[in-house]
């Protein structure tokens, strides 16, 4: 009869520890809730963050993300193609903030202005990005980079008569400038959609997610939409410095305009590290 006593007491107490344990390993795991956001293919959503953004990660090639110009704390967001099927992305910020944010395609009603500080208007959370500088400066400086006898051969890539070529990288003031030629052998002109910059894993492990960061220019010298048939342009983009992480390397992609003429460049750090210093004004 004592045996079984003590039988039921250790059950007992081993049930207690069990329930327990599972119980804490619950607590323990706290799962983050994603917002719901609509966007769409001809429109841009803006997001607005408390703090700087230091990682952007994108579930999907099929949405297009991209810090605003010359600020650090606003991410824009707009559908890649129609009617993509819905994904998510996950943002954090200088303060070690995790924003997740599941995307669903709304081509009507997308939302287009969000501010994820709920304590201070939307108007005085814009933070400016340090040492973009002013715009005049940065034209002068592009100047003086278009016409550098100095190359640095970054890449290039033909294809459908359309050639893209990276012949210069120049730095000045913690800013970088990239001459980049486009030549349009066609007799089609070639209607520029948009030119990104951003840098990518060397290798992708499959089925994971897709991690780009988008750079975006301060600046754009000779920025023509249209490249005509047979002619050609240069173009001076304007980066806030930068260097490549180890089994990284930086692209530049050109796309057509309602077209199928896209163009993409691979630049890694080796290239990078060769730039000419322009001299001071």
């Amino acid at each position: 009869m004592k045996k079984i006593n003590v039988m039921v007491v250790v059950c007992a107490v081993l049930f207690t520890i069990s329930a327990f344990a599972q119980q804490s390993s619950k607590n323990s795991l706290l799962e983050i809730t994603p917002d719901s956001l609509s966007i769409g293919y001809s429109k841009t959503t803006n997001i607005v963050f408390p703090y700087a953004i230091i990682s952007v990660d994108r579930g999907s090639a099929d949405i297009l993300v991209q810090k605003a110009k010359g600020l650090e704390n606003i991410i824009q967001i707009k559908a890649a193609k129609q009617e993509f099927i819905p994904t998510n992305l996950t943002v954090v910020t200088a303060d070690g903030k995790l924003y997740s944010f599941l995307l669903r395609y709304d081509e009507q009603n997308p939302n287009l202005n969000l501010s994820m500080n709920t304590t201070e208007p939307f108007e005085q959370n814009v933070l400016f990005s340090a040492g973009s500088g002013n715009e005049q400066e940065l034209q002068l400086y592009s100047k003086l980079a278009l016409y550098d006898k100095s190359k640095t051969e970054g890449g290039k890539e033909s294809r459908y008569g359309v050639k893209l070529h990276l012949n210069g990288i120049f730095i000045q003031n913690d800013v970088m400038y990239y001459r980049i030629v486009v030549v349009n052998h066609s007799k089609i002109k070639y209607d520029v959609d948009q030119f990104r910059f951003f840098i990518r894993d060397s290798k992708k492990v499959r089925r994971t997610a897709s991690q780009e960061i988008e750079i975006t220019p301060l600046y754009i010298l000779n920025n023509d939409e249209t490249i005509d048939e047979e002619s050609e342009n240069t173009f001076v983009f304007a980066v806030p410095k930068f260097t490549i992480p180890e089994k990284k390397y930086l692209v530049l992609q050109l796309m057509e305009k309602n077209g199928g003429r896209h163009l993409a460049i691979q630049v890694k750090n080796k290239k990078l590290v060769q730039v000419t210093v322009l001299p001071k004004l």
